[in-house]
């Protein structure tokens, strides 16, 4: 196979949401290009890019894919992304090596809500965009309620170069403002044929030309002195133009297709060859001390992972960009993250679940290799002389939880590691070992990103999984003040045990008045490991407790506090004053006032109006104004307190507090009434009391667990 240089590589990824025609626009471009020799579809399960089971399975993309095309002597690099918010890791990833994004929009939907989540991140890494509205061959296509749409959205830098003659079932002309010429598609798609405007389109093309031309003078001095001196700008020109736009994040091309039918989809690969940025002409990436990395054949080699994947059969694939320099089989690069040293068995280009072996990719290509052994994710391989790490992929938090367990108790061990090897694929899935919860707690993007990780492990890895619903890390605290006193005695034919503490607890708040039921002589204040403090106050005096004991006290109350009374959860935000007590001569050790400074501070806590605490998220929740009722009753029904409503870009903004307790199920309800059409996002807020009745329900069952 040919090698590319840098000036010669156009690295380009498909967005968009479900069903807008990501993967069916990949086989055309391949097939358009003579890759291959026939179309395959996502019904027919034979597409070069859906290729794995669980694909097959659901009728949608699950994992990022890479492809790759030759056209007018470029290499243009395909990844093809999943469409669903759940596998948003593999779409951030593939626009972060990305050069160019192709954000397809739906001509029935218009802009959906998952376009506006991907948007997000094209936006924040400032990548030239391409608009493709699809599916203009569909009976209720609308192409200009589209692009208003998208305006309203995407703003000003939405540029119109195509428009359709006739939209709907004949759909089969659009006329191109660049080349100012009808394209007419045999009734099979493919090469179009070239006429003039008709004389009903011309009043309508000249004035979208006119706007074309003033957008791409717009964006460089030179051809604004030429588009005042001419009053126009010839074709070469405004290529010249839109790609400045394009790289400054001002012009955001908008083209036509019937991806299915392969209609339009060759005069946008010419447009990628002609007109969108190559990987040369991209900014430098950006080490994480700062340093700049320009995409350089001649420089020191450096490969950023943006992903891994585990494959049956083959193992661990590992996908790279190649920032600078050049990778040759062969090669021993140095891992920057663990200071380890990979050798480049093997390199491949990959189209979908093919891979073809090359000797060498320069900078600015994608391609793969095999058996990486430390080498991860967001890790970069590279020569002694490399300016350093390349600023790793900021991956999103989770939104969903599930507590997962072997069925096979003797897996236990082996389920740790296959977890370990997921999470190492997918940054989104993470692992939590929770030894408050005493669970192995999945956390994730949504309830379908947790149930394919399941598929995974049943079918990939042949080990069957349990899903549980995760507990809730409550807290506990108290809502007065209360004495108590306890004598720890125990006397046993040597030595024996004495001890006896008297103390008061009362609740903590920042900014408390100090203590004066007692002289305190001196005070401990502690940032507890789960959130909170406890203040603790030696008030004795006269000698009732020798000072060597109070550690052994402090030990104690801190023991009970990792257990609670009422459901067995932390304590936080406590202020215990230890004022009284007696020793034995003999018998009193540290043990005895551990015991005693214990039992003391349990009996005052169920004195003390004690208080269960639950984790509170703050929700927020963007959708349609017509589904606001539905989503109104959901958090209403859920024990949501609704803190706030506005209006972004013509969508409805919800904003709420919402328990953890009704948070996974809530996450799932509102995707539901909304067909997934709402953008949803949480963040922990606080600790706040729990409902009296749920409370009780609550330590009624705890005690029941105890019991049995």
């Amino acid at each position: 196979m040919k090698t590319y240089d840098e000036k010669h590589i156009k690295n380009i990824v498909l967005l968009g949401a479900p069903k807008s025609g990501k993967t069916t626009l990949s086989e055309t471009m391949l097939f358009e290009a003579g890759i291959i020799g026939k179309r395959g579809t996502v019904e027919e399960k034979n597409t070069i890019s859906d290729y794995h089971e669980i694909e097959h399975e659901r009728g949608n993309s699950v994992y990022a894919t890479l492809l790759h095309t030759e056209w007018k002597d470029y290499k243009i690099n395909i990844i093809d992304t999943p469409g669903l918010e759940d596998f948003i890791g593999e779409v951030i990833a593939a626009i972060r090596v990305a050069d160019t994004a192709i954000l397809l929009l739906n001509a029935q939907y218009g802009v959906e809500i998952g376009t506006e989540l991907i948007w997000d991140y094209v936006d924040k890494y400032r990548k030239p965009t391409i608009l493709a509205i699809n599916q203009l061959d569909a009976e209720l296509a609308n192409f200009n309620k589209t692009v208003e749409e998208a305006t309203r959205i995407l703003g000003r830098p939405v540029t119109v170069m195509q428009y359709p003659v006739n939209q709907g079932t004949g759909f089969n002309a659009i006329i191109d403002l660049l080349k100012m010429t009808m394209y007419r598609f045999p009734e099979n798609g493919g090469k179009p044929e070239k006429l003039p405007i008709p004389d009903n389109e011309k009043e309508r093309a000249d004035q979208l030309h006119n706007e074309l031309v003033e957008k791409a003078a717009e964006n460089d001095d030179t051809l604004m002195e030429l588009y005042f001196e001419k009053g126009s700008l010839d074709e070469d020109e405004l290529r010249q133009g839109i790609k400045t736009g394009m790289l400054n994040h001002q012009v955001f091309p908008l083209f036509c297709l019937s991806a299915k039918n392969n209609m339009g989809s060759g005069r946008l690969m010419g447009f990628i060859d002609n007109v969108v940025p190559s990987a040369v002409e991209m900014p430098p990436e950006i080490t994480e001390d700062g340093k700049k990395v320009p995409c350089d054949a001649a420089g020191s080699t450096g490969l950023f992972i943006f992903k891994t994947l585990q494959e049956p059969h083959i193992g661990r694939l590992t996908y790279f960009k190649v920032m600078s320099g050049e990778v040759r089989g062969g090669m021993e690069l140095i891992n920057e993250k663990g200071n380890t040293t990979e050798r480049i068995s093997q390199l491949f280009i990959a189209d979908g679940k093919n891979r073809n072996n090359v000797e060498r990719l320069r900078a600015g290509d994608i391609g793969c290799t095999l058996k990486m052994k430390n080498t991860l994710t967001n890790h970069t391989l590279a020569e002694k002389n490399f300016p350093g790490e390349i600023v790793p992929i900021d991956f999103p938090g989770s939104k969903v939880r599930v507590a997962i367990e072997a069925k096979n108790k003797g897996d236990d061990e082996k389920l740790s590691e296959v977890l370990a090897e997921i999470h190492m694929e997918d940054p989104t899935l993470e692992v939590e070992f929770n030894r408050e919860l005493k669970q192995v707690i999945l956390h994730g993007q949504g309830d379908l990103h947790l149930l394919v990780t399941k598929w995974r492990l049943e079918n990939i890895y042949k080990m069957q999984v349990d899903f549980h619903a995760a507990k809730i890390p409550y807290r506990e605290t108290i809502q007065k003040p209360a004495l108590a006193s306890y004598r720890h005695k125990k006397q046993s034919g040597g030595a024996g045990q004495f001890g006896e503490v008297f103390m008061r607890i009362e609740p903590w708040y920042e900014g408390m008045p100090p203590y004066k039921e007692h002289t305190v002589r001196d005070t401990e204040e502690i940032a507890l490991n789960w959130g909170g403090k406890l203040v603790f106050n030696n008030c004795i005096v006269g000698g009732a407790i020798d000072n060597r004991f109070l550690p052994s006290i402090l030990k104690g109350v801190m023991e009970k506090m990792q257990e609670g009374p009422l459901t067995g959860s932390y304590v936080r935000d406590i202020r215990v004053s230890v004022y009284d007590g007696k020793m034995h001569p003999v018998d009193s050790n540290d043990i005895s006032f551990k015991i005693a400074g214990m039992m003391a501070f349990r009996d005052a806590f169920h004195q003390a109006a004690p208080q269960l605490l639950e984790p509170v998220f703050d929700l927020e929740a963007i959708a349609p104004d017509v589904m606001m009722g539905d989503i109104m009753s959901e958090l209403q029904s859920r024990r949501s307190v609704i803190t706030g409503m506005d209006t972004i870009n013509g969508y409805q903004v919800i904003k709420a507090r919402t328990p953890q307790a009704e948070l996974d199920k809530l996450f799932a309800a509102l995707r539901n009434v909304t067909q997934g059409k709402a953008k949803l996002k949480s963040q922990f807020a606080e600790y706040a009391p729990v409902p009296p009745e749920l409370q009780k329900k609550l330590s009624d069952s705890y005690k029941e667990d105890l019991s049995i």
